[in-house]
C-alpha cells in the first residue's frame, strides 16, 4: 500500500511517523483543554471530543469521546473500529470536502501534553523472545539448558501490576528491595544496583472474553499496539524469583508509548513467526502471518549528554505472537477485560547489537558497553534517559508509535519517608 495523501501537509512527509495510513489514538491536554481523546495526523492532533460535538464523527447512540480514554471505543468492537477509521480517513484525506470544518479542530502536537491513552485493566508480561530467553538462560544455566522444556510449546508469562503502567515521559525512581549477592551470607534491604530496561511491544485487548478463545478470535480482540519498556531490577529478581517467578523486580514501572497504533494500520506489515522445532498444539497454531515487521531501537542518554543507539531489532523476532499469547491466556477460562495489556517479552535478535536489554548487552555485567561519550554501562545509572523507538516502513511512508521515554531518578534516601 502506498502513502495515502492528506490535506494536512506534514502527514505526507515520507519519514513522518503519523501519515494518513497510521492515525494512531492517544489522549492529550493543552493549557486550554483538559485531557481528551485525539488522533495524530502529521504534526497535529485531531480533537475527537470537538469533532464529535461538531457532528463530524457520529458512530454510536451515545458520546464516545466525552471521556479521556479509548476504552469506550474499544468496547464497541471491531465493526465500529473499522467505521471510525474509515470516517477519519474521509475527514483527513486530500480533497476531503470536510477539511474546512475539521481544520479548526486540529491542535499542534508541539504544544500538547500526552497522557495514558487507555485505562489499563490488568497487565500480563510474557517471555516470548527466543534470543532473549536463550541469552538469559545461557548466562544462568548454561547453553545446554538455556530454554526450559516448556518454552518452545507455550507462551510463558506472569501477571504484573496494572497500577504501575505509566505513559512515556514519566520519570522512573530507582527502587529499593531485598537483595542477596552470592558472596554475602544474609540478604539486605538496599536500592537496586542492577536496574535495567527491556525493549518490548504491548498489545491492547479491546474485547472481553469469558472462556477460551482461538488464536483467530484472539487476533480479532486486539485493538492496537504500543512500545513498552519493562523496567527490571535484576538483583531483586535474582533473589526473589524462585520458585514463583518475577514479583517486586518488575513492579516499579512499565512505560508505554503515548499513541495506540491500531491493528488495521499494521495489517500491510504482517509477517510469519519463526520456524519451529515442535509443532504447536492445535489451540496455539498460527492461522496466518501473526507478527509484524516493525523496526525497533533503544537509545540511552547519560544525564547532560547526547543519546546513543545501543540496540536495534525487529518485532518479527518474537517466537509467539500477541494473538497466541492472548489465546493461551484464556485456556483456563481466565476472563480477559477491555483494556488488558499484554507485554511481548524482551525483543532481541541474533546479534549482540540486537539485544533488547542491558543484561544481555553487558552479558550480566561481565562485558560493559562503552558509549561514544566515554561512559560505560553494565546496568542503568541515575540520570540515564532511555528511549524506545519503533516504526513499520511502507512504500513512501512509515507507521510510527511515538517515543517511549523515561528518565531514571535516584532511589529515595528513605523509601518510607512521607
Amino acid at each position: 500500500m502506498p502513502l495515502m495523501k492528506s490535506w494536512v501537509e506534514s502527514a505526507n512527509a515520507p519519514d513522518h511517523p503519523f501519515p494518513l495510513n497510521n492515525l494512531p489514538y492517544g489522549v492529550f491536554s493543552t493549557p486550554a483543554h483538559d485531557p481528551r481523546c485525539g488522533v495524530a495526523i502529521g504534526d497535529m492532533i485531531l480533537d475527537m471530543a470537538a469533532a464529535e460535538e461538531a457532528g463530524l464523527v457520529d458512530l454510536a447512540d451515545y458520546p464516545l469521546f466525552d471521556v479521556p480514554f479509548w476504552n469506550e471505543v474499544m468496547e464497541e468492537g471491531p465493526e465500529l473500529w473499522a467505521a471510525l477509521r474509515a470516517r477519519l480517513i474521509e475527514l483527513l484525506a486530500e480533497g476531503s470536502p470536510d477539511c474546512t470544518a475539521v481544520e479548526p479542530l486540529l491542535v499542534p502536537m508541539a504544544g500538547a501534553e500526552m497522557h495514558m491513552p487507555f485505562l489499563v485493566s490488568e497487565y500480563t508480561d510474557f517471555y516470548s523472545g527466543r534470543h532473549h530467553a536463550t541469552n538469559v538462560g545461557t548466562m544462568f544455566r548454561g547453553q545446554e539448558n538455556a530454554l526450559p522444556p516448556n518454552w518452545l510449546h507455550i507462551p510463558i508469562g506472569y501477571n504484573g501490576r496494572a497500577s504501575s503502567v505509566v505513559v512515556s515521559g514519566t520519570d522512573i525512581r530507582r527502587p529499593w528491595g531485598q537483595l542477596k549477592s552470592p558472596d554475602h551470607d544474609k540478604p539486605a534491604f538496599l536500592p537496586s544496583r542492577r536496574f535495567d530496561l527491556e525493549l518490548e511491544m504491548g498489545a491492547i485487548v479491546g474485547q472481553a472474553s469469558d472462556g477460551p478463545v482461538t488464536v483467530a478470535e484472539a487476533n480479532d480482540m486486539i485493538f492496537g499496539y504500543v512500545l513498552l519498556n519493562d523496567w527490571s531490577a535484576r538483583d531483586i529478581q535474582a533473589w526473589e524469583y524462585q520458585p514463583l517467578g518475577p514479583f517486586q523486580a518488575k513492579a516499579t514501572a512499565t512505560s508505554i508509548s503515548p499513541w495506540i497504533v491500531t491493528k488495521a494500520a499494521l495489517e500491510p506489515f504482517r509477517t510469519d513467526t519463526p520456524a519451529r522445532e515442535f509443532e504447536l498444539l492445535d489451540h496455539l497454531k498460527d492461522c496466518g502471518p501473526m507478527l509484524y515487521d516493525i523496526d525497533l531501537a533503544v537509545d540511552l542518554a547519560p544525564e547532560g549528554k547526547p543519546a546513543t543507539t545501543i540496540a536495534r531489532t525487529n518485532y518479527r523476532e518474537m517466537y509467539f505472537s500477541a494473538a497466541q499469547q492472548l489465546a493461551h491466556h484464556t485456556t483456563s477460562g481466565c476472563p480477559m477485560n477491555v483494556g488488558d495489556l499484554l507485554g511481548s517479552g524482551t525483543i532481541s535478535g541474533a546479534t549482540k547489537e540486537a539485544r533488547g536489554s542491558l543484561l544481555e548487552l553487558s552479558w550480566g555485567g561481565k562485558e560493559p558497553i562503552t558509549l561514544p561519550t566515554g561512559d560505560t554501562r553494565s546496568f542503568l545509572e541515575d540520570g540515564d534517559t532511555l528511549t524506545l523507538r519503533g516504526h513499520a516502513q511502507g512504500d513512501g511512508y512509515r507507521i510510527g508509535f511515538g517515543d517511549c521515554t523515561g528518565k531514571l531518578l535516584p532511589a529515595p534516601k528513605d523509601p518510607y519517608a512521607r
